[in-house]
C-alpha cells in the first residue's frame, strides 16, 4: 500500500525528516501533547518526534514518548501504519516528516523522562483527539489504529 502524503508541498526545499510516534492508549483514551507554537498557538500532537541517526523508528517512538509525556512505552515491533506530512518545524523550515506510528502499551509513567518542558500531556477519546490533532497524519493514524482495535475485537479480517 502506498504511503499517504498529508499536507502541502511549499515551494522550494523540503527536505525529508524521518519520525516515529506512537498511539498510547490508557482508559480509553489515548495520549497526545499540547505543544506551544510562537503565532500558532497550541498545537495537538501524538507523541513522537525525529529519529536520531543510527536510531531505530521503534526506539525514536519509545524515546520521544518519554521525552514528551513522561510515560514508559513498550512499542510493538513493528509501525501499524506509515504516512508522510509537510510541516512547518519551530525553525521555519517545512519538512516532509516520513512518520512511522507504532501502537503498544503503557507500562509507566517516569517524569525523568520528561524533558521537553513545553510538551504537556492530555488524555483524549480516539474520537475527540480526530478532531483535534493538528497533523492530518496524525489523524489518519489513529483512525487507522481505531480500525485495527474494532477488527481484534471482533476476530474480523475483513475490510
Amino acid at each position: 500500500m502506498p504511503v499517504p502524503q498529508f499536507g502541502e508541498r511549499p515551494e522550494g526545499d523540503c527536505p525529508d525528516r524521518p519520525a516515529a510516534f506512537v498511539v498510547a492508549e490508557r482508559d480509553g483514551r489515548i495520549a497526545v501533547v499540547r505543544v506551544p507554537w510562537a503565532g500558532r498557538g497550541v498545537l495537538l500532537h501524538l507523541p513522537g518526534g525525529g529519529i536520531d541517526p543510527g536510531e531505530s523508528a521503534r526506539d525514536a517512538a519509545i524515546r520521544e514518548c518519554g521525552e514528551e509525556a513522561g510515560l514508559v512505552f513498550k512499542a510493538d515491533p513493528e509501525p501499524f501504519v506509515a504516512a508522510d506530512h509537510y510541516f512547518l518545524h519551530h525553525d521555519g523550515v517545512v519538512r516532509n516528516t516520513r512518520g512511522q506510528f507504532f501502537a503498544g502499551r503503557i507500562v509507566g509513567e517516569d517524569p525523568g523522562l520528561h524533558i521537553e518542558a513545553d510538551h504537556e500531556l492530555a488524555w483524549l477519546e480516539p474520537l475527540e483527539a480526530i478532531t483535534h490533532l493538528n497533523r492530518g497524519s496524525h489523524v489518519w493514524a489513529v483512525a487507522c489504529w481505531l480500525r485495527l482495535r474494532a477488527r481484534a475485537a471482533t476476530g474480523s479480517e475483513r475490510p
